[in-house]
């Protein structure tokens, strides 16, 4: 697609989902609304191409550099570029820029799929490659499509909504073979106490369904759940890092 096109159509649809969840509106008005979705679809399946297995962190946008999670996202990204996996994130500052800048250090990929927000969320420094959406559930999808394994660190609402989705889509079987993992366990430890608890004793879920994530601090341990999870797979195991067709950089 010819990079004008690509920002006419950006341009297009920035705002969209915003107008489109402010109240009800005319039929037209709403067919409009489709074809932006679509557009940013076509947009999200033209610009990305990831050939080689990948991996998503997912993570909270607001801690810095020395935050524990920062580190511990930072350390796992080189890891995983080092395994041979391809590192996507968010595409912005915390959790995401240290998961993009450990795959980097490690000699990796590093990908990004960025959202619009009303405080502009920029674009890391870390990536090699990134897109841009305005609706959060393209932007999920993309995620999605994309990745074998998600590992979740520690987040606000975006972050377990993300967590949650991926949860659903594995429990209702939409996805297979798709080991997901959290990490920082003083921060998930509460959450999965609850779930244990209150939510599997009155039977809304059941425990199997605890089982589908891995619950770690040790970086190592969290590689070796997401290469277990995909033995037998075609998503893996991955060839080492730096053996696969390169991607263009920028938007």
């Amino acid at each position: 697609m010819p990079e004008t096109d690509k920002l006419s159509m950006s341009a297009l649809i920035k705002g969209a989902e915003t107008a489109f969840l402010s109240g009800r509106h005319r039929k037209q008005a709403d067919v409009e609304a489709a074809v932006g979705i679509f557009l940013e679809l076509l947009r999200g399946f033209e610009v990305l191409d990831v050939p080689e297995p990948c991996v998503t962190v997912f993570g909270s946008a607001r801690v810095r550099e020395g935050d524990p999670a920062y580190d511990q996202a930072r350390q796992l990204g080189r890891r995983l570029a080092e395994t041979g996996f391809t590192v996507m994130t968010g595409g912005g500052p915390g959790v995401m820029e240290a998961a993009n800048r450990g795959a980097k250090e490690g000699g990796g990929r590093s990908l990004g799929c960025n959202i619009r927000l009303p405080e502009e969320q920029e674009p890391n420094k870390y990536l090699d490659h990134f897109v841009e959406f305005d609706h959060f559930f393209v932007r999920k999808l993309m995620l999605i499509r994309y990745s074998c394994s998600f590992v979740v660190m520690p987040g606000g609402f975006g972050t377990m909504d993300e967590g949650f989705e991926v949860a659903t889509l594995i429990q209702s079987g939409k996805l297979k073979n798709f080991p997901v993992v959290t990490m920082g366990t003083s921060f998930w430890e509460p959450i999965r106490g609850f779930l244990r608890g209150e939510v599997t004793e009155r039977e809304l879920i059941g425990q199997h369904d605890l089982d589908v994530a891995k619950l770690t601090d040790d970086v190592e341990e969290a590689i070796g759940w997401i290469l277990a999870g995909l033995e037998g797979s075609e998503n893996g195991p991955p060839s080492p890092a730096g053996t696969s067709a390169g991607l263009p950089s920028g938007t």
